[in-house]
């Protein structure tokens, strides 16, 4: 049975209480290999003259459990900016590289941060128990976006930035996540770096998004919003359309077939895993004939203006955004709905299948997977089972 994610029940080790509010740096860098995987990797000495990852990633837990804002927040919350502050340069050990010119640099390690925080959260290895989705894609979310506040500015469009990242993460938590990321290192210029996170808390405010989402007149007006390179979030737009096409998300045994049969039993199906049985193609083969196969049948419902919904696994946003391009072009409207489960529970689904997915492939898929989000579509529904 599906549900919505909770976020209470589950701990972070080692997140500190009052009323001396310490942490035992040392059992966290004994248990978690990720932070072992910092010790050593350079960083430009230029910004972080404190020395490696390691040591700037124990320097940033240290003065955000200092900071009153963090101490003030509810037990949950805590926890979560916690062990964001562990993991927000968890994508540095993969994306450091030192340039031929010698300037040490981690391009896209925000990123690919976010990615390995979220799958060492589903699988939960060197933790107590996995963390249950809201919370998972909360410090996910966290890791990417903690270099915001820094480099909004630069931002062709800087309000657009910080309203379609307040649709991903609360941007009050960006901001003190942030906050205690410059405060955590040695740099000549830190008054100057601190008081752009201040500007961006006041720009947050100012764009109603500090703390929750920016709200917009209705679905409609929020997508053609990021949808346009210019526009107005005050824009109220007219939704002409007539039909709608359901395209599904989620690793394989995440539950997709389940929420088709207990929500649309009756619409027409288009299915990856049916056109691969159909031409009995393997899914570590090319894919080019099915997806072609599965476009042409697709055009026949949008010609005809039919609600039906395209079945796949759609793990990453690049491959979503083309099929939404090609359902907009026929004037539907897109209805995402993404499907997740523990991770155990997928593996376990797919053993008892009659057509298993090899296992390096769900972890393949793992690896490349964006969470659906609403700037991506008019509708976006997220369903989870938890444990």
């Amino acid at each position: 049975m599906l549900k919505q994610a909770r976020t209470t029940d589950w701990t972070f080790p080692y997140c500190p209480t009052g009323p001396d509010w310490s942490f035992n740096w040392e059992g966290m860098q004994r248990q978690f290999s990720w932070l072992q995987a910092m010790d050593g990797v350079p960083q430009s000495p230029i910004y972080h003259a404190e020395g490696n990852v390691l040591i700037h990633t124990g320097m940033v837990v240290s003065e955000l459990i200092k900071l009153a804002e963090w101490r003030n927040l509810p037990e949950d919350e805590r926890q979560i900016l916690f062990a964001s502050a562990l993991l927000h340069d968890v994508g540095k050990p993969h994306c450091t590289k030192i340039e031929g010119d010698g300037r040490i640099t981690s391009r896209g390690h925000a990123r690919k941060g976010a990615s390995i925080a979220r799958q060492e959260l589903w699988t939960g290895h060197e933790l107590v128990q996995p963390a249950p989705f809201a919370v998972r894609e909360h410090i996910a979310q966290l890791v990417r976006f903690h270099g915001l506040p820094l480099q909004f500015l630069s931002h062709p469009q800087p309000e657009k930035a910080i309203i379609a990242a307040s649709q991903h993460v609360r941007l009050d938590h960006v901001a003190l996540l942030s906050e205690a990321d410059v405060r955590g290192r040695i740099c000549p210029d830190k008054e100057e770096v601190l008081s752009r996170v201040e500007l961006f808390r006041e720009l947050c405010q100012e764009q109603d998004c500090y703390n929750k989402p920016r709200q917009f007149a209705n679905e409609q007006s929020r997508f053609v919003y990021f949808r346009k390179e210019e526009s107005d979030p005050n824009y109220v737009a007219y939704d002409d359309t007539t039909y709608e096409v359901i395209l599904m998300s989620g690793l394989p045994g995440a539950g997709k077939d389940t929420w088709i049969r207990e929500h649309k039993p009756d619409w027409p199906v288009i299915s990856l895993d049916s056109i691969r049985r159909e031409y009995r193609i393997s899914p570590e083969e090319d894919q080019g004939h099915v997806i072609q196969t599965a476009k042409e049948r697709a055009r026949v419902l949008l010609r005809a203006q039919q609600s039906f919904i395209w079945n796949a696994t759609n793990v990453s946003r690049m491959l979503r955004q083309q099929l939404i391009d090609l359902f907009l072009s026929y004037r539907a409207k897109v209805h995402i709905v993404y499907i997740d489960a523990p991770l155990s529970t997928i593996l376990q689904r797919n053993r008892q299948r009659k057509e298993q997915v090899p296992e390096h492939v769900i972890y393949k898929l793992l690896g490349k997977l964006d969470i659906p989000d609403v700037t991506e579509a008019q509708i976006c529904e997220l369903y989870t089972e938890e444990l």
